[in-house]
């Protein structure tokens, strides 16, 4: 074990103290009380500063001073509160980072073959014979033994052995509940089976306990099922790696790996690492990382994430990042760490059940003890056409004030919340989408206005031909090939995409131009063949003397041309160049002096998934969806008309793009807005939720975003607001449904028509069963399968 140098504090003298973070898995802490009783346990231990418990996954990260006490200490605080330590790692940064792993989950639990389980069959075994001789085989139920005189049949001695397999676990976290001041379940139902069995009410007692353990056993086996979605997302990286080294193939841990090293990995292999390919070319399903449903063709120079699977191909990749620091690992940190922060809600359903279980519990009292007291004659009560009766006698309130005790627990009620974060998080995460937080998944579903960033968000951010427009005698590929050669000695990215374009049309032998000039804001010029060709903006042209105002000239209709046809001067015609202007396009002219050989559209594309994912949003409910952009009005105007946003605001520094977010606030209420992580960093920060594009490669974005899409798909944005609103959903139905039955059970137990059984199966087992199941479901919500290929 050594020191963890970020974890270093004064002491109160002025010193240095020595801190470490034993990370530890704890898998039978899986639920808030739990997790209770062991943070007070730990409170106890002088010497621990911090610590982190996460009943989600089972696992807890204390921070102590080492000087005072050691991880030992740690350990037996824990294990003092009643909960095994059964594997324990530290995070060691200058012993061996090698060694350091810490603990990220629970392993997955024999929920059905455990000790406890076995203990609890027996139990069931010994209830089930007890009941037979109690009320069908009564002429062989003898006496067989007597306690202070009080005879013992057999049927009582078999409940006692149910209460002896089955209630002694309970009883026994009864117990460390009571020795760390905690009024949860465990010592709930232990003192009511201590109860019962005391004064001779052992088939009350033994049904409790039986009853309790299975309900137990269910909720240890939801639990597992909810740990299973964050275990499948650990899972996809592999443990192992091929590496070269002196020149031949070494399996070795991934974790030995050294940035700069060289992978192999062959089809059907999962990416062991992040890193770049230098060699081979195969089609990788990335889905793991960005949810993207298509494999992605990669080649030399690509980036490729660990966890991704290699199709088909040969790849050889050079490491960028260790195994700790990849895009998976942190992913999975992130949404651990997510798991960690309690939301709004969680806080206020822990606030409530804090008075709910006293208050419960007092009336549990008063139920036993009160009506014995004052009811002499029994009293009957007709209630909307039913009768009820009301007797004195000790048994039956005692019976009752027991029911209310079970009634008493707030589990279901307090894991409402937590378990619909888990199942939410977990899903999102395993479909592309890193939500940071259960706050950001929930604000994510109550917002009423969406702002999308244009470049990079609703376009691909890359500039590219969008028209080619021959006049003349001239062809497309011909135009191509001289505006390409022209501007292969060009550094602009307008020169890139008509590059791109001749490329793509496979035009071949491209001139290269001699004596090549810059004209500066107006376009370029070189000769070819003895000639000299120009290539710019209109104005560039009109300044040569060509006359391009008919063609320039909007006409009263103002319809866009789908093809911009000639005129019968080989010129352009009219309204050509106006319509594609109009549609956000630069327009690039080529030509000589002489002679006009048409014209080039080039544009930030938008994407195919665009429109669709702004019409998804409008049809799932959000009130209002605006595109901000620092571009031109009329750039700005056909972006919005092309993808249907609401309204749209152009022209914005990115000062004026907070503002507007804050207008929208005002306006709407809550607003989440969607860029690029960097650029609109300020807007992001002001909006409820902040959502960053493409952030897989990109640790800035990953870092400042609320929420990451971490393919570059827009068409994500619909599945995460459905999620999102979802998630609310079920989390108010797991709270109000689990208040519902309490308290319909609790108006029942006065009037005898709730039994401690009933108490049990429904409001414990049933409603913990309930919620979790229900809380699952969002692993269901599919994101739309609209893409930008």
């Amino acid at each position: 074990m050594t020191e963890n140098p970020d974890a270093a504090g004064e002491t109160s003298g002025g010193g240095q103290r020595r801190e470490l973070t034993a990370r530890l898995v704890v898998p039978e802490m899986d639920c808030p009380s739990c997790a209770q009783k062991v943070d007070k346990s730990l409170q106890r231990v002088d010497g621990v500063v911090d610590a982190t418990l996460q009943p989600t996954t089972g696992t807890a990260n204390v921070t102590y001073d080492s000087d005072r006490i050691s991880e030992a200490d740690v350990v037996d605080a824990i294990e003092g509160a009643g909960y095994e330590v059964v594997r324990e790692s530290d995070s060691d940064h200058d012993e061996s980072e090698d060694a350091a792993g810490g603990a990220d989950i629970a392993p997955p639990s024999e929920v059905w073959t455990s000790p406890r389980a076995k203990k609890t069959w027996l139990g069931a075994a010994f209830v089930t014979l007890g009941l037979l001789f109690e009320f069908l085989l009564t002429g062989q139920n003898v006496t067989v033994a007597s306690v202070l005189e009080y005879p013992l049949h057999i049927a009582d001695v078999l409940f006692l052995g149910a209460v002896a397999a089955s209630g002694i676990p309970v009883v026994r976290s009864g117990y460390y509940s009571a020795k760390n001041r905690s009024l949860d379940i465990d010592l709930l139902m232990g003192t009511a089976i201590i109860a019962a069995t005391g004064i001779g009410y052992f088939v009350e007692a033994a049904t409790l306990a039986v009853l309790f353990s299975i309900a137990e056993l269910l909720e240890d086996y939801a639990m597992d099922r909810a740990r299973d979605s964050l275990r499948e997302l650990m899972e996809l990286s592999p443990d192992e790696a091929t590496v070269v080294r002196d020149g031949e193939e070494v399996t070795v841990p991934a974790d030995e790996v050294e940035v700069g090293e060289t992978v192999v990995v062959r089809p059907g292999d999962k990416i062991p690492l992040d890193g770049t390919v230098v060699e081979g070319e195969s089609a990788v399903d990335q889905s793991p990382i960005t949810g993207e449903s298509v494999p992605v063709d990669k080649t030399a120079g690509d980036e490729v994430y660990a966890g991704a699977i290699n199709e088909e191909g040969y790849l050889e990749v050079e490491v960028t990042s260790t195994a700790g620091d990849s895009t998976l690992s942190r992913i999975i940190e992130m949404v651990q760490g997510a798991q960690a922060k309690k939301t709004d809600t969680e806080q206020f359903v822990d606030r409530f059940s804090g008075y709910y279980t006293p208050v419960v519990v007092v009336l549990a009292i008063l139920t036993a003890a009160i009506p014995p007291l004052v009811i002499a004659d029994p009293v009957s009560v007709d209630v909307a056409g039913y009768g009820f009766t009301f007797a004195g006698d000790w048994q039956t309130w005692f019976i009752r004030g027991l029911t209310l005790l079970v009634i008493a627990c707030p589990c279901a009620f307090v894991i409402s919340t937590p378990v619909s974060v888990v199942s939410g998080i977990t899903s999102a995460a395993k479909n592309g989408v890193l939500i940071k937080g259960g706050n950001y998944l929930e604000a994510m579903g109550e917002v009423d206005a969406v702002a999308l960033d244009k470049t990079g968000t609703l376009t691909k951010g890359e500039l590219a031909v969008t028209d080619v427009v021959p006049v003349g005698d001239t062809t497309e590929d011909d135009l191509l090939r001289r505006a390409a050669g022209l501007e292969r000695r060009s550094e602009h990215p307008i020169a890139a995409a008509i590059l791109a374009r001749a490329d793509e049309a496979g035009v071949g032998n491209l001139p290269d131009p001699t004596g090549f000039e810059s004209l500066t804001g107006k376009g370029i010029r070189g000769e070819i063949d003895g000639e000299t060709y120009y290539a710019g903006k209109p104005a560039l042209f009109e300044e040569l003397g060509f006359d391009l105002a008919r063609a320039r000239r909007e006409t009263d209709g103002g319809v866009v041309a789908e093809e911009a046809a000639e005129s019968d001067d080989g010129a352009f015609a009219e309204d050509a160049l106006a319509a594609l202007e109009r549609e956000g396009k630069t327009v690039v002219i080529v030509g000589t002096e002489s002679e006009l050989l048409g014209a080039i559209a080039i544009a930030d594309e938008v994407r195919p998934a665009s429109k669709r994912a702004v019409q998804r949003l409008q049809e799932l409910g959000v009130e209002r969806v605006v595109m901000l952009t620092g571009d031109n009005e009329g750039t700005a105007r056909a972006i919005a008309e092309q993808v249907g946003v609401d309204e749209y605001r152009a022209e914005l520094l990115p000062e004026e793009k907070v503002d507007a977010v804050e207008e929208l606030q005002a306006e709407y209420g809550e607003v989440a807005m969607v860029g690029d992580g960097i650029n609109d960093a300020p807007a992001l920060a002001t909006a409820e939720v902040g959502i960053a594009m493409g952030a897989a490669g990109t640790d800035t974005a990953l870092e400042t975003a609320d929420i990451a899409l971490m393919g570059d798909d827009v068409g994500k944005l619909p599945y995460l607001y459905e999620l999102s609103h979802t998630a609310n959903g079920v989390i108010r139905q797991n709270i109000w449904t689990s208040l519902g039955v309490k308290a319909l059970l609790a108006v029942g137990v006065p009037i005898g028509l709730v039994s401690v059984a009933v108490a049990v199966v429904v409001g414990d087992m049933g409603m913990s069963l309930g919620v979790t199941g229900n809380a699952m479901r969002l692993s269901r919500i599919e994101p739309d399968r609209f893409s930008d290929t």
